[in-house]
């Protein structure tokens, strides 16, 4: 049967309609923008394990990184956007400022940086560089966020002043408000117990004692006779550890002169992320990454995955791939990061750093999450960890 005139006339205009979406769903395609993000990082070198049943992951961050490219692309297919992840593996005895220099300067917009500081401020003072957004997704040192800050670089990982502020903030609710002090002989315990001691004053709790760990021996054969002995001081509420290279804390809990708990680098921490932690999504985006890697997330993949959801959301929202604009949207009131803890992320204006709620738990168990209810702030509770606008020596860009 012949169709009719109207009949006609309908399958012509919808073969029209068609052909139109056609041509913009062609265009949209040969339009679509695409944003390169460099992913830096260098091979650490294989730590004799204080546990047999910790393993060795050489690869923390990246998964967490590939993970995050998925996520935006999910999003790009809608807004004529593709996110493409480069990645730059420098072996353990190369150079990789070298490899900045030579791979990634001129030639990305935005990277995402697993290096140390040392690494991370040389990067950041080229000229070249200056135009550029590296997100830190490796350090927690407190100068990079105040007088080290550079305007180019904003920090994922909390740093060592928010995390002893959270122990801190949940002692307060516990009234353990008597800390023993414990110190390892590393800079880096140094800066930890720098953190505590800030927090502690910040706060009103009293250290009513402060020891150096200086034993070079195993401590797994020695900690039943010497943890005792050394742990003898004045009364106390809780035992402060500050080892971040694990060398001692794990062998100070259950072998104290007093039955006392132990927090800080070891016990009860403060951290970005955790196995434990399964509230608003978490449990999704932890099966995901077991799905991806068959390992739990750490902290340096959660840490990667926001920086790369961080650039991923500015630049969609934006609809640019300019690093400024990026950036300038990502300091902006209107920027807000999921990142699975109940309140969205942002980062602070004055110093690069994420604002983010921290996870206080134990080995096993999440225990509570920073900031407590009850320390109150003008802004954002999430302002009560770290040093606030007030406090910063950061001199970037203070308002």
């Amino acid at each position: 049967m012949m169709p009719s005139s109207k009949q006609f006339l309908w399958m012509s205009v919808n073969l029209l309609v068609f052909l139109q979406l056609l041509d913009l769903h062609s265009a949209f395609a040969a339009g679509k923008q695409v944003i390169t993000i460099a992913y830096l990082t260098q091979q650490q070198t294989k730590q004799a394990p204080l546990s047999n049943l910790d393993p060795f992951i050489d690869n923390k961050g990246l998964p967490g990184g590939e993970l995050a490219i998925t996520d935006n692309n999910t999003t790009g297919q809608f807004t004529g956007q593709e996110f493409v992840l480069k990645k730059f593996i420098v072996p353990n005895n190369g150079n990789a400022v070298d490899v900045f220099s030579k791979s990634i300067l001129n030639k990305y917009n935005f990277v995402v940086s697993m290096l140390t500081k040392t690494d991370l401020l040389k990067i950041a003072e080229m000229a070249s560089a200056k135009p550029m957004l590296v997100l830190d997704a490796a350090t927690q040192d407190d100068d990079l966020r105040n007088e080290q800050c550079r305007s180019n670089i904003l920090h994922v990982l909390p740093s060592r002043s928010m995390r002893a502020d959270a122990l801190a903030q949940y002692m307060m609710k516990k009234r353990w408000t008597h800390w023993f002090l414990v110190i390892g002989n590393k800079p880096d315990d140094q800066l930890f117990a720098n953190a505590i001691k800030r927090a502690a004053k910040r706060f009103g709790i009293k250290i009513v004692a402060e020891k150096t760990w200086e034993h070079t021996f195993d401590a797994r054969r020695s900690a039943q006779s010497d943890v005792a002995v050394f742990t003898q001081t004045e009364e106390y509420d809780v035992l402060v550890v500050a080892d971040e290279q694990g060398e001692f804390g794990e062998y100070l809990d259950y072998r104290t002169w007093l039955p006392r708990p132990v927090i800080g680098t070891q016990g009860l921490i403060a951290t970005a992320w955790h196995r434990t932690h399964e509230q608003w999504g978490a449990t999704q985006i932890q099966n995901r990454f077991k799905d991806l890697t068959g390992r739990w997330m750490e902290e340096q993949d959660y840490a990667a995955y926001l920086a790369v959801r961080a650039i991923g959301e500015a630049a969609t929202r934006t609809q640019s791939k300019d690093a400024q604009q990026v950036k300038d949207y990502m300091l902006g009131e209107k920027f807000a990061l999921q990142g699975y803890k109940g309140v969205p992320l942002s980062f602070r204006l004055w110093d690069g750093q994420l604002r983010q709620p921290l996870l206080l738990a134990a080995p096993r168990s999440l225990v509570a999450v920073a900031p407590i209810e009850g320390f109150l702030h003008p802004k954002t509770e999430l302002d009560t960890l770290g040093y606030d606008q007030p406090e910063s020596t950061c001199k970037i860009k203070k308002q």
